[in-house]
């Protein structure tokens, strides 16, 4: 059913007004000239069809107005708790993100408490894990995903790229000069990225530089945290993806040894339910993740 409502700004200037019981007054709170205030007052009147204060040096509310006066302004608070709580239900509460473990710890956790200080009022819950999360099953607002795949039905945005770099501790980089360098280092190997077929086994990126056919001293972890980790702690040089030891490079705990970098097909991409984009809490943690993304500086 269509409601018949007056002007609702004129009708917020009658509330001012007939509340301070001043034109002036009611112009100061609103922000205005008191010739707004008057004209809107003048506005609401012509719709209404009858005179809603006598004028003179001080207002008075004729009987009709002053009686419509308390429902207008319990209208009005109502207006505004239903707003807070609008706001307040899409920008507090939890904000679940899924993102693979190793992302979380090394990229993501590093920079997360430049959005609490930012956001005191978002609650944010780290759901890390490898598998794909079903948004329809799962209270899940948003998920990282290290893909090239098609998300069909689901908002999907390119966060960054990624690449391949490698990393060891200063001083074990000093000592490497060139490829054949590295047959006397140890050398480290992420399993799980070699296993999926997504990453160079250290054989395939030297022979990228021309060693080939050379015995190699390979120590293997289970992961790319491990691996890096294990770089960290001088036990080898490691093959990393470059986000992920983004934090050690500008710390100065790894260096990058020759140069040497191996585009990927692969990125990191924001992927949620389109509904989900409406809510303030999401749309806000976008809004840092790509600024995070964007600047290499910040950790």
């Amino acid at each position: 059913m269509a409601r018949h409502l007056p002007p609702l700004n004129a009708l917020r200037f009658f509330e001012a007004a007939a509340r301070h019981r001043s034109f002036i007054r009611a112009a100061e709170e609103l922000h205005v000239t008191p010739a707004a205030v008057s004209q809107q007052i003048k506005l609401l009147e012509d719709h209404l069809g009858v005179a809603l204060f006598n004028r003179g040096k001080t207002l008075v509310l004729n009987e009709s107005a002053h009686d419509a006066l308390h429902l207008v302004s319990d209208a009005f608070d109502q207006l505004e708790r239903a707003m807070l709580r609008v706001r307040s239900g899409s920008i507090a509460g939890p904000l679940t993100i899924s993102t693979p473990p190793v992302f979380a710890a090394r990229w993501l956790i590093p920079r997360l408490n430049d959005f609490y200080l930012r956001y005191p009022d978002v609650e944010v819950h780290l759901l890390a894990t490898r598998r794909i999360v079903d948004f329809s099953m799962e209270e899940v607002d948003m998920a990282i995903r290290f893909s090239s795949d098609p998300h069909p039905g689901l908002s999907v945005e390119r966060l960054m790229p990624e690449w391949i770099v490698a990393v060891a501790t200063p001083e074990l980089a000093a000592s490497i000069k060139t490829p054949a360098d590295l047959l006397h280092a140890d050398l480290i190997e992420d399993d799980w990225h070699i296993m999926r077929g997504t990453f160079p086994e250290w054989k395939t990126w030297l022979a990228g530089l021309g060693v080939v056919d050379a015995p190699l001293n390979v120590r293997r972890f289970g992961d790319a945290d491990l691996a890096i980790q294990a770089a960290v702690n001088g036990l080898g040089v490691t093959l990393a993806w470059h986000s992920l030891v983004q934090n050690d490079l500008g710390s100065g705990r790894l260096v990058q040894i020759l140069g040497h970098n191996i585009a990927s097909d692969l990125s990191y991409q924001l992927v949620m339910p389109r509904n989900k984009s409406m809510l303030n809490k999401v749309a806000a943690f976008r809004a840092w993740l790509f600024e995070q993304a964007a600047d290499p500086a910040a950790c």
